[in-house]
């Protein structure tokens, strides 16, 4: 009678069953080594191959040893012709295969289409690219097709609420700013920003000539009109240095230049003083000749000759208001001496009598 071990193939199973008894790697060389191949089964039933000896030995690729153990996990156990042995200890695996690949059985969810339809852009949106681009007939087609966009403010954070004009007026663009105006953006009342500016302001911080014509033509009272900070649209082309925008803005100034030249910001700087702290010496110039008060103190009784920019501008400034003086001292005398001229003819022309 063959041992209890003993097998009908015979293998000797104890060798199996217990590695320390022999070298285990003879229980595996006694046929060939087969490649396992699962038979297809349904989906849920188990996989296991009916020779253990076969699935514990893969097969090896030519010219490379095959590993010595292996196995699906640490934790099978080997069985045989209905005979239970006992698990080959966890820590004589050094190869583990990979998992095998999911089931086909499970439906995965298809992935979602991306949305190909081509998104409108918003007509406001347009309408300032249009006027970004200089485009005077795109904007006029946009406006005819949306007149509520007339104004259109930018509501962004960046955007100051400022109107189409303001955009416009901004970058220059005359044919917008025509157009624009035609289409009575200015109206009723000038439009204005989260600053209080308007679109002239703005043309005239930029020194945009033809645009601050434009503007003043239409509507000349804006010139002396204030932000928030107090300043007007001299102030900033004087702080700008525009020389010719200044010369625009005092020749259409409603009250004339003298009056328009007195108004001062909420710091009582006046546009004086804003030339004099950039050094622009022919707005300088200009603002004198126009009547400027070179003596105005601001909220701080600094003059503008305090605020010079280099040593320069403070000498020609000081030559300038010395010349302006003189020319005054030289009106006043003159009107003296025609006053008494004329009141001694009076006299003589009484005496004749």
């Amino acid at each position: 009678m063959m041992p209890m071990e003993m097998m009908e193939d015979g293998v000797d199973r104890s060798r199996v069953a217990y590695p320390a008894l022999g070298n285990l790697d003879q229980a595996f060389t006694h046929r060939a080594p087969r490649q396992f191949v699962p038979s297809a089964q349904p989906c849920g039933e188990s996989r296991r191959p009916t020779n253990p000896a076969i699935s514990l030995r893969p097969a090896a690729a030519p010219g490379i040893s095959a590993p010595r153990f292996s196995a699906f996990n640490t934790s099978a156990q080997l069985t045989a012709q209905g005979r239970r042995l006992t698990s080959i200890p966890s820590h004589l695996f050094f190869h583990q295969q990979p998992s095998p690949p999911p089931s086909p059985c499970r439906q995965h969810p298809p992935l979602p289409q991306p949305n190909l339809t081509p998104r409108r852009i918003d007509p406001s949106i347009r309408l300032r690219r249009a006027i970004h681009a200089n485009d005077a007939l795109l904007a006029r087609r946009i406006l005819a097709s949306h007149p509520h966009l007339l104004h259109n403010p930018d509501l962004s954070l960046s955007g100051n609420a400022n109107s189409n004009l303001h955009l416009a007026a901004s970058l220059g663009h005359i044919a917008i700013c025509r157009l624009l105006v035609d289409l009575g953006h200015e109206a009723d009342t000038p439009a204005l920003n989260d600053s209080h500016q308007t679109a002239l302001s703005l043309a005239a911080a930029a020194g945009h000539t033809e645009v601050v014509h434009c503007l003043c033509e239409n509507d000349p009272p804006s010139i002396l009109r204030q932000d928030l900070r107090g300043r007007d649209a001299i102030m900033e082309a004087s702080l700008a240095g525009h020389d010719t925008v200044v010369q625009i803005l005092l020749t259409y100034a409603p009250d004339g230049a003298q009056a328009a030249l007195a108004q001062a910001d909420v710091d009582g700087n006046t546009a004086l003083h804003f030339a004099s702290s950039n050094g622009n010496l022919l707005v300088l110039r200009t603002l004198l000749a126009a009547g400027a008060d070179a003596g105005r103190m601001n909220a701080w009784s600094w003059t503008a000759e305090a605020y010079s920019a280099t040593v320069q501008a403070e000498v020609y400034l000081k030559t300038l208001v010395g010349e302006v003086e003189r020319r005054k001292q030289a009106r006043r005398e003159g009107d003296i001496k025609t006053g008494a001229g004329a009141a001694v003819r009076l006299v003589g022309k009484e005496v004749g009598d």
